[in-house]
Order: C-alpha cells, then sequence, then structure tokens
C-alpha cells in the first residue's frame, strides 16, 4: 500500500526531479503491506500516517489483526484510523515488548476513560514472543536491526493440500543475523527494505540489500522487491539497476524489481 521511507515521496518543499516526476511509480507513500490469504485471511503490516488513503485505495473492509515493524511515526501514526475496523471485536496489533511500551504512551487516549464522541479505536495490544498461527497462516518474526534500534520482520507461511507458500517482509533493515536469515531459507517472495543508492546508517543501501538476497540463498526465490524508497532515484532507474545486478550474478530465475504504491503480488 506504500513503498516510500519516511517524508514520503514528493517530499514536502522538493523540487527533485524524482518528486517532480510524472510517473506513478514514484509516488510513495509510507511503506504499509495489506495481506490477502487464500482462505480470507486479511492482515496490515504497519500503519503509517496515510493509512486511512491506503486503505480505501485498497477497498478495505475488515482486517483480521495488524503487524507493526517498529514504533517510529512513518509506521503506525495511523493507528487511530482503525477506528472504523475495529467497531465489533477490538483490534488485535501485535508488536514487540518495547513497541508495547511505545504505543500506549503515545496513544495513551485509547486506554483512558474518556467522553463519548469523537471516537478511537479499540486496540487489543498483544506483546509477540514468538511464532503464532491464524487460520490457514503460520506467522513468525523475524527480528532485525534498523541501526543500534531492535525491530521485526514478519515471515507469513501459508499451508495449503499441495504443500505452502513462504514470504517475508523485512522494512527498515540495516543488519541481519544469521539466526534471522535461517528463518528465511525457504521464502519465494521477500519485500525488503532498500533506501537509496548511497550508503545509510540505519537502512539497506540498494547494493547491500541485494548482497542479503545472496545471502539468504533460498533456491525457491522467485521474487523480491524493495520498498521503503527515497526520493533519490527513479523506479526506472532502481528497475534497471537491479536487473543488471541479476544479470551479473546469475540469478536469472528471480525477478528483483523496486516495489510500488498499488502493485499487486500473486503467490
Amino acid at each position: 500500500m506504500g513503498s516510500g521511507t519516511s517524508g514520503g515521496v514528493p517530499v514536502i518543499g522538493c523540487g527533485c526531479p524524482v518528486c517532480a516526476s510524472a510517473d506513478r511509480r514514484d509516488k510513495r507513500m509510507r511503506s504499509s503491506l495489506y495481506v490477502k490469504g487464500n482462505s480470507g485471511e486479511r492482515i496490515v503490516i504497519d500503519t503509517g500516517p496515510e493509512f486511512r488513503l491506503q486503505a480505501l485505495n485498497s477497498c478495505i473492509k475488515h482486517i483480521d489483526f495488524v503487524l507493526i515493524t517498529h514504533t517510529h511515526a512513518d509506521h503506525i501514526h495511523g493507528l487511530d484510523d482503525l477506528r472504523q475496523l475495529s467497531r465489533a471485536v477490538p483490534m488485535r496489533v501485535y508488536v514487540s515488548e518495547g513497541g508495547a511500551d511505545d504505543i500506549r504512551e503515545r496513544f495513551a487516549y485509547i486506554w483512558r476513560k474518556t467522553q463519548r464522541g469523537g471516537g478511537k479505536p479499540r486496540i487489543d495490544l498483544r506483546t509477540v514472543t514468538g511464532p503464532f498461527s491464524f487460520e490457514n497462516l503460520d506467522i513468525t518474526p523475524v527480528p532485525v536491526k534498523h541501526g543500534k534500534m531492535d525491530v521485526l520482520g514478519w515471515k507469513l507461511r501459508e499451508n495449503s493440500g499441495t504443500g505452502h507458500i513462504e514470504a517475508a517482509y523485512i522494512t527498515d533493515c540495516s543488519f541481519i543475523s544469521e539466526e534471522s536469515l535461517s528463518l528465511l531459507k525457504n521464502i519465494s517472495c521477500l519485500i525488503l527494505g532498500a533506501l537509496r543508492m548511497n550508503s545509510h546508517e540505519t537502512h539497506f543501501s540498494f547494493d547491500e540489500a541485494l548482497e542479503t538476497v545472496k545471502r539468504i540463498g533460498s533456491p525457491r526465490l522467485s521474487k523480491v522487491f524493495f520498498t521503503h524508497i527515497a526520493d533519490e532515484h527513479f523506479h526506472a532507474e532502481i528497475a534497471e539497476y537491479c536487473a543488471r545486478w541479476r544479470d551479473k550474478n546469475d540469478m536469472l530465475n528471480t525477478e528483483i524489481l523496486p516495489a510500488y504504491d498499488g502493485l499487486e503480488i500473486d503467490l
């Protein structure tokens, strides 16, 4: 639902060529993902500041629960818009222990007794302690580093009568341990944060993200998409760079592309 970094693209007050681009793939709201399971499961990963607009664009009418990667503003400041989706049943929101504390502090009014009117979401905040299942989906938190900050990626595994499908979503990230990489050995699709060409203290560059794809080494990995992209590169420019890298590294069976807002991935 969104493929941009914390400031989004266009960036406020910026007149760079990417921000002024007419290519709709260069318009990047804050990073978020809407997952539709084959058995009717509906999940959102991260509710950033544009969550209302993203939910309308994706025609969301129901969500079973929300997964949070971390509590930076661009990933949680749309939590209040869950009010429309939590009227009948409180919305389960899965987050790390420290992240739960952040949410309770920043959204204290949700749990405080207040007057009727104005409305507020009904949130069932749940601290992640390990993998869990819902319907035909197995959900596994994948610990990674965002600079010095501990954040969560998420691996989703769908069971079916003929086997299983595994995909992973890892956005703000600058380091993945060998232990966490081992959780990704059988994925067929990876959505991975890749900020820009140049290095950054708390985010993978394009090259660092691509080297991570090689480190994962999943023989089943057929689709890779960059997300959390800054305003320094056009979508078409990134796509060309990824294609050259793929050819050079003999990964012709793996599609590697930048994501864009509205992209639908069918697994």
